[in-house]
């Protein structure tokens, strides 16, 4: 099992309705990079740069019933700020569960994500 990764996802497109504010969101939250595809769509780069993990999605509407993306953090106070200062809006403050923390929010299209670490 390959170790956790601060910030990273797996492969998931995600769907937004503004794609420069989206990018820009998790530009400033994450540090996120990105190779742009057209104006509808933009590839979220790997930690390493070598891959890609995932897309933002001008061209298909947020689902309300999407998945729960999953982020990992090495200090998750830290991240609730960094969310916090991007404008993203906090849903779920950090809790606990079996072998962590986590937390939800949601970022400036609607999208809920969670960011959790290990005990």
């Amino acid at each position: 099992m390959r170790q956790p990764v601060h910030h990273s996802i797996s492969y998931i497109e995600i769907g937004v309705t503004d794609l420069a504010a989206a990018r820009s969101f998790y530009e400033s939250a994450f540090g996120w990079e990105f190779n742009d595809y057209g104006p509808t769509y933009c590839g979220i780069k790997s930690a390493d740069g070598e891959s890609e993990v995932g897309g933002l999605d001008a061209g298909t509407a947020p689902s309300e019933h999407g998945p729960l993306v999953l982020l990992y953090s090495h200090d998750l106070d830290a991240t609730v700020e960094a969310v916090t200062q991007a404008g993203g809006t906090i849903v779920a403050t950090p809790y606990d569960y079996p072998g962590g923390r986590r937390f939800e929010f949601l970022d400036p299209s609607g999208n809920r994500l969670g960011v959790f670490t290990e005990r």
